[in-house]
This record gives structure tokens, C-alpha cells and sequence, in this order.
């Protein structure tokens, strides 16, 4: 029995000399040391006893050795399962709890505190930012070969969690075949090969920077160049070295305000592509107007993978997201009633596909809520479909706020925020931000006779929710706007402040 993500993804490089990744050192790792690599740590998660189906929780910083961890995954049939590196202790106890993860790898404080709570009864392996830690050290004495685990398509191949609006995280199941029908799709569609360099500064910990981003690479037997993080300065250096960049809209901007960022800079560019949150039209077209270049804007999330992209040949239109990939269906529907509804008209988008994922870890009727039963997911995102096929995004269902490309559910902070003392209720909404597309704002009442502290509160907020999460204003309200049916009007809040952060 093989293992078609590893045969497909991985073992094309297994031999070969070929460049797979450059560090922002210029120090060059090829297909081979990185396949060697992650068959070392193959190795060591073998010998720590994790078995083919068992979950790893892993919270580092990025470096090629972080990469190599998914990889190692795939090949011993481990369910890679990576978590953003700004989760606080308290949310990586409920990632691990909730996943039965079997073995965490992370940075050597985190480590410390893990030890020290009632996580520490499994393994726990540490990797910093310079690649170093206790899974190196391990890994160094193993041989650089591993007997590939066998997996069928339908098996885990990766866990991610994206927010909920109950507050509580949903664990997405991604399958092989989810991940390499979506390789295979993209690559295609986008014209990838071996000889593309793709300048890398995203993070690894979601679908974009990890499965989007490295699978198409590793596919095509192309470059990374591997950056750490985003840093103008940096990506500025690099791009006379790429081909390829993907970014998200906060990416765009940046550039844009730099004045060194021109026509000649990027002639030898081929393509730019944009996601993880919507690319106002605006962005779209000055930088066209700055670099002769359309952005290929396309549509995805966790659960999904890829679903919708701009085309490469043909007009990449701005303000929306293109069309249907090749083997993904999709519906505008009735958000109520489920009705399939007429072209033109605004709805619920709905997508089926082998992109689609398998359902919610441990949530059964979660899973039911959001898939049919004919396959088809039921997205949370508000869409149209235009008289030319394009698919628009209006708008988000679950009052989703986007900031910097991370998903952020308003349900998780107004849990937290009602908890503070003297707070009676609260609401928190995403507003227009200049950098990071929107900004978190927090509104609170204070409880009769009582006069909550917003400083205490925001320090509580920084200990327990990642610093993405964190409102950027607490506002004191004397009441939340509500309908006649007693619903807080949550528009009327975006609405009112929506010039906080813009001028």
C-alpha cells in the first residue's frame, strides 16, 4: 500500500541536488538534505513512540527545520497538527487536550511551562528559531532514512484549528488526498515548475504558508525563498531573486508604500498572488498602475484548502476572487431556507470538491451543521456569482474579523471580556485598519454602580488570548445598540467607528 502524499509531495526530491529551499542567510538546503532531514526526525518521533495515526502538536518559529516537521509527519503517518506561535499556554492546553495529541514540539520555554501543568505526560521535544532544541539533537543521530508509514488517501493527514463563534476551536480534518488534489490543482492552474523560485514570508502554521504555498512548490520541484517573517527591507532584497510571490493583502500594501518598489524591481516577476483576506480593489489596481502586474487574488480557508481563484490566463478581475477551481463546484444558497439561488443573486457560498475536508475533530454535530450530506460545505461566507462566472465575497456570516490574514471570531473575546470584573456585556467588532485590513475594537457596559477597569482588562486579555486576538480599544458604552428583538446591532457599531483607524 503507498503513500501518495509522500510518493507525490516528497520522494521526487529524494535524490536530488536541486535547490529546495534558501534561508534569509543565502545558506542553500537541497531536496535531498531536506528529505534526509526530515527522515531523521521521521526517526525520532518513531522512537518516542508515536505510531502511524497519532497526533503532533507543534508550536515553533519558522525555520527550514519546522518544514521539515511536516514532511516527517507524512512520511511516519503522523496527523501534523500546527498551531500559531502567538497562542498563549492556556490555549495550547486546550489544542493539545482537545486533539489527544501524543507529543508536542515547541520552543524550550514553552516546553518548561508544559512540563510544569497536567500536559506533561507526553513527550514533549523542543525546536527554536535557530533550528536548535532537543529534536535536533535526537535527530543528528539518526540514520537520514525511514521506512515510509502506508496511508490511504481517505486517512488524516493534518489537524487545523480555526476559531469558532461558540468560542471554542474546531479542529478541521484534512485528509491526503484533500492536500494533494489541491496541490496538484494549483500547480497546474498557476502555471508552477521547476524553475520558479517562490519568495516565502508567511507563517507556516496555516493552510496558505504551509499546504498552498510549500505543497505547490514541492510538487512542481521548485525554490523557497525562505524568510522568517515578513520584513520590507528583506523582501525587498530578495524579489530580483524570485519569480513567484504569495502574500497577503497586508504584503501589498506594504510594498506599495515603499518608494523603492518599482516597474524594473519586479520586470522578471511572473506571478503575485494574494488571499487570506479580501484585497480591496483599490490595492488592485495601483498596483497594476506601480508594476504592470494584476495580483492573482484567490479564495480559500481551513476547511477547504483552495476553492476559487482568479484566472492565470485571462483578466484577473479586481474585487473578486475568480472562479471555481477545476474540480470544485459551488452554490450561492438561501443562508435560511438552503435553497439553491438564481445567478446574480446574494447568499450563503457553498462548496464541494475533493478539497473539501473530512469534518470536525470530535464534533459530530458541528460536522453535520456545516456539512451536507451531499458533500457540499456550507462555508459561513456571504457571495455572489457575476453575469461573467467572477465570484464576489460580500461579506462574512459569523461577524468574522480578519486581521493580517488570521481569522478571528469576536465569540472568544466577549467570553473573556464578560468574565472582567464590573462588565455586564460587551461586543467586539472588526474595523477598517490601514495596515492590517481590519483592527479589533472592543465595546464594554459596565454593570450597575460599577466602573470596570479597561487597563486590568486589556492585561487579561494579553495573558490569555494571543496577541493577534487582543482588542486594539476597549470602549466604555452606556449601553450596546440593539434591535427591537433585543439583538446587538453590531453593524451600527462597525458602522459608528469605522473611521477609528483610517482617515
Amino acid at each position: 500500500m503507498p503513500n501518495l502524499l509522500y510518493d507525490t509531495l516528497f520522494a521526487p526530491g529524494r535524490d536530488s541536488d536541486r535547490t529546495f529551499l534558501t534561508d534569509v542567510s543565502g545558506q542553500a538546503l537541497s531536496y535531498r538534505d531536506f528529505h534526509a532531514l526530515a527522515a531523521r526526525q521521521a526517526n525520532v518521533l518513531a522512537s518516542a513512540g508515536l505510531v502511524p495515526g497519532d497526533r503532533l502538536a507543534v508550536q515553533v518559529e519558522k525555520t527550514p527545520e519546522a518544514l521539515a516537521l511536516y514532511a516527517a509527519c507524512v512520511m511516519a503517518g503522523i496527523v501534523f497538527l500546527p498551531l500559531n506561535t502567538a497562542y498563549t499556554l492556556s490555549e495550547l492546553d486546550y489544542f493539545i487536550t482537545d486533539s489527544g495529541a501524543r507529543a508536542v514540539v515547541c520552543g524550550a520555554e514553552t516546553a518548561a511551562d508544559l512540563k510544569a501543568r497536567s500536559a506533561a505526560s507526553i513527550s514533549v521535544l523542543t525546536l527554536d528559531a535557530e533550528g536548535k532544541g532537543s529534536l535536533t539533537d535526537l535527530a543528528a543521530s539518526q540514520p537520514p532514512t525511514f521506512a515510509v508509514a502506508e496511508r490511504v488517501e481517505s486517512d488524516l493527514a493534518a489537524l487545523l484549528y480555526t476559531s469558532g463563534t461558540t468560542g471554542r476551536s474546531k479542529g478541521a480534518m484534512l485528509s491526503h488526498s484533500n492536500l494533494l488534489s489541491n496541490a496538484r490543482t494549483l500547480a497546474d492552474l498557476w502555471r508552477f515548475d521547476s524553475r520558479d523560485v517562490l519568495l516565502h514570508a508567511l507563517p507556516i502554521f496555516h493552510t496558505h504558508g504551509l499546504f498552498v504555498a510549500c505543497n505547490v512548490t514541492l510538487i512542481a520541484q521548485a525554490s523557497l525563498i525562505f524568510l522568517p517573517k515578513f520584513d520590507l527591507p528583506t523582501i525587498m532584497r530578495m524579489l530580483p531573486q524570485a519569480s513567484v510571490l504569495m502574500g497577503v493583502p497586508t504584503f501589498y500594501t506594504r510594498l506599495l508604500g515603499n518608494a523603492a518598489f518599482t516597474r524594473d524591481l519586479v520586470a522578471h516577476m511572473r506571478l503575485f498572488i494574494s488571499g487570506s483576506a479580501p484585497l480591496l480593489a483599490e490595492t488592485h489596481v495601483e498596483f497594476e498602475a506601480r508594476t504592470g502586474h494584476r495580483i492573482l487574488e484567490r479564495y480559500g480557508m481551513t476547511e477547504t484548502n483552495m476553492s476559487v481563484s482568479n484566472p492565470y490566463d485571462g483578466e484577473r478581475r479586481a474585487g473578486t476572487v475568480g472562479f471555481p477551481l477545476p474540480d470544485v463546484e459551488l452554490l450561492i444558497t438561501d443562508p435560511e431556507s438552503g435553497a439553491i439561488l438564481p445567478a446574480g443573486e446574494t447568499g450563503m457560498i457553498e462548496v464541494r470538491g475533493p478539497n473539501v475536508f473530512k469534518g470536525y475533530w470530535g464534533m459530530p454535530e458541528k460536522t453535520k451543521a456545516e456539512l451536507r450530506e451531499n458533500g457540499f460545505f456550507i462555508t459561513g461566507d456571504i457571495g455572489r456569482v457575476d453575469e461573467d462566472g467572477y465570484v464576489h465575497i460580500v461579506g462574512r456570516a459569523k461577524d468574522l474579523i480578519i486581521s493580517g490574514g488570521l481569522n478571528i471570531y469576536p465569540k472568544e473575546i466577549e467570553m473573556l471580556l464578560d468574565e472582567q470584573p464590573g462588565v455586564l456585556e460587551s461586543a467586539v467588532v472588526g474595523v477598517p485598519h490601514p495596515d492590517f485590513g481590519e483592527a479589533v475594537l472592543a465595546f464594554i457596559v459596565a454593570r450597575p454602580g460599577q466602573s470596570p477597569d479597561t487597563k486590568a482588562i486589556s492585561e487579561a486579555a494579553s495573558t490569555n488570548l494571543a496577541r493577534f486576538k487582543q482588542p486594539r480599544d476597549i470602549i466604555l458604552l452606556d449601553e450596546l445598540p440593539r434591535n427591537t428583538m433585543g439583538k446587538v446591532q453590531k453593524a451600527a457599531l462597525r458602522e459608528r467607528y469605522k473611521n477609528r483607524y483610517v482617515e
